[in-house]
């Protein structure tokens, strides 16, 4: 396959162009190998292990044959693998004629991965993220922090989802009655539905998530200080009893999804940029991050930010496919402008906009702009 000879110079334009040919890559290496098209296969296939390899994960910990340390990271990858299988299924890749087994794998994955919002209304979010990305309504990439200025604050609202509805409280209702009215409500009733749907996304998987996280934080938080300070103190009674069932649960199922939480929402919130795109201008949207130093971070978001701008483009392919056709893919992109390792994004709060010209020349020094 040969991609067109001239670029175009709009970038709207250049956008629709390049989907086109990443469209033909994918199609070109389907054709390839025929075991592709046995797509629902292969996502139930990787969802039976990945859901096999926590539950033994956890066994072996509980029987005291594997240290936290390895279960820990060695869950958290398999929970990334259950999350791009629910992005595929958002985006119907998987049984899309066997409601059964569809919204079984919706709400499985969930129980792996609780520390998520509901994955019904997550489908609501993520397709209004392709039709509004970078804007004030795309409440999923700015519920995880897109657009926010980098700091201590930004860095703990990454950590913890909770914290970053708290330490925004204003910024949060301004971003959600931003997504309530695009999606354009016949009445106050259907408003106030969308509202209810948002507000209890969380519920209740998330809740159990976070008061466990939350409570083991606490107490182990007050028992390193008073030890530190020589105090005197143990928990109460009823805490102490059910702590080591809390500590087994913070090892096996919520541990592995904070540190898989946190390298994909520090990846995908500073890949996408915010506030300054075009309209239908999918080049402006995300970049390629693909550095060497990155590769801890993608181990437990599954190489995320550097093929998740594909999916921009290339919508109906699976997660693994992308994988696969990165190195042709990210070749085309270049050539058609998308930015590469875009690291002054963290100083431009996730502005497309690039700064004047001695700033730029040192991003193209660290951060390798493409077709800026």
């Amino acid at each position: 396959m040969r991609p067109t000879d001239r670029v175009p110079t709009d970038l709207a334009q250049a956008s629709k162009s390049l989907r086109h040919e990443l469209s033909r890559v994918s199609d070109a290496y389907r054709a390839q190998h025929p075991w592709l098209a046995h797509q629902d296969a292969i996502g139930m296939t990787i969802f039976v292990v990945s859901c096999s390899a926590i539950v033994l994960l956890a066994l072996a910990y509980a029987r005291g044959a594997l240290h936290a340390w390895l279960v820990i990271p060695g869950a958290a990858f398999f929970m990334s693998l259950l999350h791009e299988l629910e992005h595929d299924l958002i985006h119907r890749l998987y049984f899309k004629d066997n409601k059964l087994l569809y919204n079984l794998m919706m709400a499985v994955g969930w129980l792996f991965r609780p520390s998520t919002i509901n994955p019904w209304t997550r489908r609501e979010l993520h397709l209004h993220h392709h039709r509004a990305s970078g804007t004030e309504s795309d409440l999923e990439e700015r519920g995880i922090t897109n657009g926010e200025a980098w700091g201590v604050r930004r860095l703990l609202m990454t950590f913890d989802s909770m914290l970053a509805i708290y330490l925004r409280i204003p910024t949060i209702k301004r971003m959600v009655w931003s997504y309530i009215r695009s999606q354009k409500p016949g009445s106050r009733r259907e408003e106030r539905a969308i509202l209810w749907r948002n507000r209890l996304s969380y519920f209740p998987l998330g809740t159990v998530h976070y008061a466990l996280w939350h409570g083991w934080l606490f107490v182990h938080g007050v028992s390193f200080v008073t030890h530190a300070l020589h105090l005197a103190w143990s928990p109460w009674p009823l805490v102490a009893q059910v702590m080591p069932v809390v500590d087994f649960l913070v090892v096996v199922w919520v541990g592995p999804n904070v540190l898989r939480s946190f390298c994909l929402h520090f990846v995908s919130s500073n890949m996408h940029y915010y506030g300054d795109i075009e309209p239908r201008n999918t080049i402006q949207q995300t970049q390629v991050w693909n550095a060497p130093w990155l590769l801890p971070l993608h181990l437990f978001c599954f190489n995320f930010g550097s093929t998740h701008g594909i999916h921009h483009f290339v919508v109906q392919e699976p997660f693994y496919l992308r994988q696969l056709v990165a190195r042709e893919s990210h070749a085309l992109m270049r050539r058609y402008g998308v930015r590469f390792n875009d690291f002054g994004t963290f100083r431009r709060d996730n502005r497309w906009q690039l700064e004047p010209a001695p700033d730029l020349g040192r991003d193209l020094v660290a951060g390798e702009l493409v077709g800026s």
